[in-house]
């Protein structure tokens, strides 16, 4: 029997997050099957630029990707980690997660793939200056020309312009770092460093800018080169519109539901450096074959199963390549794929011998593959029914295999990736279920899971730090244990890798699969991320609880286990030491520890750090000072990841007033929490709550960010709250968006706009307008010393356009723009006041700067009239 040495396939083409929210293995109808067989006829590859997810072109991406069937990929500079979620409380790298996994759940909807920079998405920018001042540069364009050069796409489309029009400062950023790449790809004296890896010098064929008409900013011009991409395609039942309203409303977290477009659908691009186009954007470019017939030596491998090196006869191999593959389309049975099987497996093997070494060759040859695969009716997976063990343990995991169709094919043997193999030589009858438990020790790897990039700490604010080169770029981690199946086709045996997943019946949403997930032993958490240590009432008494509540919860049952507990501020001071503890798995244990035991007022970092250490009987001793977090939601998989629990310790005074408030939920923010630390006795609002006499026992009532946008029922308790104000309640509404028309007649009680504006500069100079104004006085004076340390940005959807019956305090301006003074306005009405705050409070508590607390403490305290 021949064999053949064949490539292992790309993980994320078998299990990726698909519409259905969950991860499941991937199958193909016989239309899907056909696709791809006119595929393998097309050597062609794009690659489109941006900056972050929900930037890309949904119209065009899946056009590119399944009309013309060229291979395309989306690279975003970002992971989308600065931005605002709608769907919940996580921000920063716990959003740009969700938002990588609505992005590859997006790409398999459009059929592209999807990469990234290490590049921090640190907030909104208004210049390509300070985005790419925040970043490292130098090392955002070597990830681009790696990209680049790896995927060597023969055209490049940015979707950007270099300069104001882009409407972001990051947006500006990533053409301009587009434009330098295609140039530095090419140069083979930029980032040498590189090559070691395989790849080479690319050189794309154009770059081009994909021009928009965004409503206010139209960049579209009918002298541009024009093409229409909203075709209907009867293999898939819809036109590429329709499939990229679809992707589109994969952005969840962003509120991007988008309709499924019908009709004609124009894009239009404009040259920016290479080779112009006029009519297409492959113009002059060879997409088929022919660009491969190039004489080449190659290694081949004989039946005997050695290797040796041959010349080419490429002209007539790749010609004859081409006829099998076109013999294969023209028979292919839509009723019984099966049938191209046998021409499949002989098609493999001329690619294998014949074509040269390179890019496509590993495209291709991936591509017959997974045909073969599917024409096949094969199903395969590897599962576990734990969704998490912890290193060292045995898992019983489940190698799957089911052969549909009456293809030829045996399970010649299978392992986990590193092990022996376990020969099963078993001929596959059609239909049937072939299971094998095997038992995986998991002893490899990290000591728990946790994506790439979040490894180890960022060197600086805008770049994340990732050692190994050829995890750069990557979507997510690859899993760190995985099941290879030898299985014999027709004679010619594959190696199918697949990763090792947990796999349950939820009895709502029927079979799921989710990561399998390996945990630390312990995890620790702090109790808050900020702890107020001097909040004082109007009779001088300090509010402030005295005692750090740290949590630890043990993924482990085992009794007498010597645990040590340390805090560490610039010392390390131990909470116990060496005591003989029993942990029982799933357990949370609370430590209450006196804060004066373990903080030093005069030290000069403010931040405290707990450390646990175990030994078990017999074990070493293992240490643990991250907390262990999963992220949930329904149309992604399950997030896991470790972070670094620490807590920051503000010692200036907090002054507050009032006793009680009421909230009303909006997009998550962490405002619940902080009122808490501040003394305050906080209740959630929902609509029936929101009545004339419920409203009556609080002293403010503050609603959360975008409250307003996601409660509609807001609209209708207009009334209700207006005449709490006037009977002396202080309103305070967070910001909200200008979208869907929402304007002050159902916010506040005189009329202002909400804009757009926003001020994005963390250290932008901050005016007081009306110094003797109660919210910069009282109880807590404010200067502009609450405003140092900021993070992100000052202020965003600024009040616009205020009746003059409002009153603006503040007033601050990005660097060359005009002074604005819509970040706080406030008015009296009746006996109470009404607050409308664009301050990004919800950014600056969670951070624990002190200003955003005495600010919001003088907001409640606004006095009565």
């Amino acid at each position: 029997m021949k064999k053949n040495i064949v490539l292992f396939l790309l993980f994320n083409s078998f299990f990726i997050g698909l519409v259905q929210a969950q991860i499941v293995p991937v199958t193909a109808s016989s239309a899907d099957i056909y696709q791809q067989l006119k595929k393998l006829n097309v050597l062609g590859s794009v690659l489109y630029i941006a900056a972050h997810p929900d930037d890309e072109n949904n119209g065009l991406l899946p056009y590119l990707a399944k009309e013309k069937l060229y291979r395309t990929a989306y690279l975003s500079l970002t992971r989308g980690d600065g931005g605002q979620n709608l769907i919940g409380p996580e921000q920063g790298i716990e959003l740009g997660m969700i938002r990588t996994h609505e992005l590859m759940a997006a790409r398999a909807i459009d059929g592209s793939e999807q990469y990234f920079t290490r590049a921090y998405e640190f907030g909104f920018s208004k210049s390509a200056d300070e985005a790419l001042r925040v970043w490292d540069r130098e090392q955002v364009l070597a990830d681009v020309v790696w990209m680049i050069r790896s995927l060597q796409p023969d055209i490049i489309i940015a979707r950007f312009p270099p300069d104001a029009r882009a409407g972001h400062g990051h947006h500006a950023a990533s053409a301009i770092i587009a434009n330098e790449a295609y140039a530095a790809a090419a140069d083979s004296t930029k980032f040498t460093e590189q090559f070691k890896y395989g790849v080479k010098a690319w050189k794309a064929k154009r770059l081009l800018w994909n021009t928009f008409n965004f409503g206010r900013t139209n960049t579209i011009s009918e002298n541009q080169l024009k093409m229409e991409v909203g075709a209907y395609n009867p293999l898939l039942g819809k036109s590429y519109g329709e499939l990229g309203g679809e992707a589109r409303s994969m952005h969840k977290s962003q509120a991007e539901g988008r309709p499924r477009r019908r009709g004609e659908v124009f894009e239009y691009f404009v040259h920016v450096a290479g080779d112009s186009a006029k009519t297409d954007i492959m113009e002059d470019v060879n997409i088929g074959w022919s660009r491969l017939k190039q004489g080449r030596e190659v290694t081949v491998v004989n039946p005997e199963g050695k290797e040796s090196k041959v010349q080419l006869s490429t002209e007539a191999d790749i010609s004859q390549i081409q006829s099998t593959i076109q013999s294969i389309i023209n028979q292919y049975d839509f009723k019984q794929p099966e049938k191209s099987v046998p021409e499949l497996v002989k098609l493999y093997k001329q690619m294998y011998n014949k074509m040269p070494s390179g890019a496509w060759r590993s495209q291709k040859l991936k591509e017959v593959q997974e045909i073969i695969e599917y024409a096949s009716g094969l199903f395969v997976e590897a599962f576990t029914q734990q969704e998490t063990a912890l290193k060292g343990d045995s898992v019983r995991v489940n190698f799957f295999v089911n052969k549909r169709s009456n293809v030829n094919a045996s399970i010649r043997s299978m392992r986990f990736t590193g092990a022996e193999d376990t020969v099963i030589m078993q001929a596959m009858e059609k239909n049937r279920n072939y299971q094998y438990a095997r038992t995986l020790v998991a002893n490899k790897g990290p000591e728990y899971t946790q994506p790439y990039w979040l490894r180890q700490t960022k060197a600086r604010d805008g770049m994340f730090v990732v050692d190994d080169q050829q995890d750069i770029g990557k979507a997510w981690s690859d899993p760190v244990y995985s099941a290879v199946f030898d299985i014999e086709v027709e004679g010619v045996l594959f190696q199918l890798q697949r990763p090792v997943m947990y796999k349950y019946v939820d009895a709502e949403r029927g079979e799921l699969y989710q990561p399998f997930i390996i945990n630390p032993h312990v995890e620790i958490y702090m109790g808050s991320t900020v702890v107020l240590t001097n909040v004082t009432d109007e009779k001088g008494k300090n509010r402030a609880d005295s005692m750090l509540h740290i949590v630890y919860r043990s993924n482990f049952s085992q009794q007498n286990v010597t645990t040590t507990l340390n805090i560490r501020q610039e010392t390390i001071k131990p909470v116990f030491s060496r005591e003989q503890r029993n942990f029982v798995k799933g357990q949370r244990q609370i430590i209450n520890v006196p804060l004066s035991k373990v903080y030093n007022p005069a030290a000069a970092a403010q931040y405290l750090e707990a450390t646990i250490s175990i030994v078990p009987p017999g074990g070493r001793t293992l240490n643990f000072s991250d907390y262990f977090k999963s992220i949930r939601y329904n149309h992604i998989p399950t997030i896991s990841y470790a972070f670094r629990d620490h807590v920051k310790i503000l010692k200036e005074e907090i002054k507050v007033r009032g006793k009680k408030v009421g909230f009303i939920p909006g997009s998550g923010d962490m405002m619940p929490e902080a009122l808490k630390q501040m003394g305050y006795e906080v209740k959630e609002l929902n609509d029936a709550d929101i009545t004339d006499d419920n409203l009556t026992e609080f002293d403010a009532i503050v609603t959360g960010v975008r409250a307003y946008n996601l409660n509609e029922w807001l609209s209708s308790k207009y009334d209700v709250m207006m005449r709490y104000v006037e009977r002396g309640g202080n309103l305070i509404v967070q910001y909200n968006r200008n979208q869907g028309g929402v304007s002050a007649p159902k916010i506040g009680p005189y009329p202002f706009q909400i804009s757009s504006n926003r001020v994005t500069e963390e250290d932008a100079e901050v005016r007081f307008v009306i110094p003797d104004h109660s919210v910069l006085n009282f109880p807590n004076k404010i200067s502009s010393v609450d405003f140092i340390d900021w993070v992100q940005e000052r202020s965003t959807y600024q009040a616009d356009q205020a009746d003059s019956r409002y009153q603006s305090p503040l007033s601050m301006n990005d660097t060359g723009e005009k002074a604005s003074t819509g970040s706080l306005i406030t008015t009296a009405y009746g006996k109470g006041n009404f607050a409308y705050v664009s301050l990004v409070m919800f950014r600056q508590l969670p951070a624990g700067n002190p200003g955003a607390f005495k600010i919001l403490a003088n907001l409640i305290a606004m006095p009565k009239h």
